[in-house]
Formats: C-alpha cells, sequence, structure tokens
C-alpha cells in the first residue's frame, strides 16, 4: 500500500480575494508561514520518505519546514502545478463575478475551458498519472504531496469514483491535509481536509 499525505499550500495574500493561479513571486504569509510550522510538527511523527511539490513559491515554502525536519530534499514535479487559470490569473474573484464563462466554469466544470487555460479533466489527468506513477515506484511508501487546492480535489474525485461536477463539494482549506491509500485492491480516503 502507498500512503499520500496530499497537503495544500498555506495561506498567502491571495486566497479567497484573487486567482494567483501560476503567477511567480505569491509567497506564503505570516499565517501561512506558521501553518508549515505546524503541519511539519504532525508529519513528522510519520514515516514519511520522499517529498514531492508543486514548482511554485508557497508549495515549495510550504514543504521546506518538513523537508527540513525530515533532513529529506523536495523533489520538483511539474504535474502537481496549480490549474492554468490562463486569462483569469490575477483577476479578483469580484472581477471573475461578473463573467459568465466564470459562472459556467463554477458549476459545469468538466467540459468548461479557462481561456487560454486549462480544462479541469486535464489537471485530473496530470495528477492522477503522477499518483500512480508514485506508487508504481514506492509500493509500499508514505509520501508527502505538496500541491493546490483544485488539483488536489481532482485527485480525490478520481479516486472516490465522484463526477467532475461535485468537485467544489470536497473542501481543502489552506494547509489542509488529506491522505489517500493506493493498493491493488482500490483506494481509501483516509482524512479529508485535516487542518492544523
Amino acid at each position: 500500500m502507498t500512503k499520500f499525505f496530499l497537503i495544500r499550500h498555506g495561506a498567502n495574500d491571495f486566497v479567497g480575494k484573487s486567482i494567483a493561479g501560476r503567477m511567480p513571486g505569491v509567497h506564503l504569509n505570516a499565517e501561512g508561514r506558521k501553518q508549515a510550522e505546524r503541519l511539519a510538527e504532525k508529519l513528522s511523527r510519520e514515516s514519511i520518505q520522499k517529498i514531492f511539490s508543486s514548482p511554485l513559491e508557497r508549495t515549495m515554502q510550504t514543504a521546506g519546514p518538513l523537508s527540513k525536519k525530515l533532513g529529506l530534499e523536495i523533489q520538483i514535479s511539474d504535474a502537481l502545478l496549480e490549474i492554468d487559470f490562463g486569462d483569469w490569473t490575477g483577476k479578483t474573484l469580484d472581477e471573475l463575478s461578473l463573467i459568465p464563462l466564470w459562472k459556467k466554469w463554477n458549476s459545469f466544470r468538466s467540459a468548461t475551458r479557462i481561456p487560454n487555460g486549462e480544462m479541469i479533466v486535464e489537471v485530473q489527468s496530470r495528477m492522477v498519472a503522477q499518483i500512480e506513477k508514485l506508487r508504481r515506484e514506492f509500493p509500499d511508501g508514505t509520501l508527502a504531496i505538496f500541491s493546490h487546492g483544485d488539483p488536489i480535489r481532482s485527485v480525490l474525485t478520481y479516486f472516490l469514483g465522484m463526477p467532475l461536477d461535485f468537485f467544489a463539494r470536497l473542501e481543502i482549506s489552506p494547509a489542509s491535509v488529506s491522505t489517500l491509500a493506493i493498493d491493488d485492491f482500490g483506494a481509501h480516503v483516509l482524512r479529508l481536509n485535516d487542518v492544523v
């Protein structure tokens, strides 16, 4: 069995206000840094063998304290990146609320493409492919995966057998841990949105 700790990055000044997407230079704020330290303290008691992270600053900064505490190098994976929000990157939620396609994307994600960005099914495909690759490489491993809210939701909906349009029913808070275990007989979500 492979156990995955799916960890959303900590708080930053964009959360709940604007779409950071893949913008460079989005760093954890003071609360996010505290969350990263609490995550490291909690997860250091687990038998984590490898740490993987999206290359964006906020995920790397969230993974940093655990990496230091365990003496494990952070392995970078582009497959764990945030959704490519295309033309919506940097827009505030108030600005987006005036765009009809934003409303459609939030109610019918399975068939709506972000302008010049990704569809959620593409995000799910790359995320699940990475999880399956790691499961083959570490069949008895315990791995920490630092990513973003929507990519983590896409993995969980896949392994729960949920339609992507139910995606928003799963809350994935900043600095939360969801635990997924996979073996040859199936997948089990052991913990969802556990906030430190």
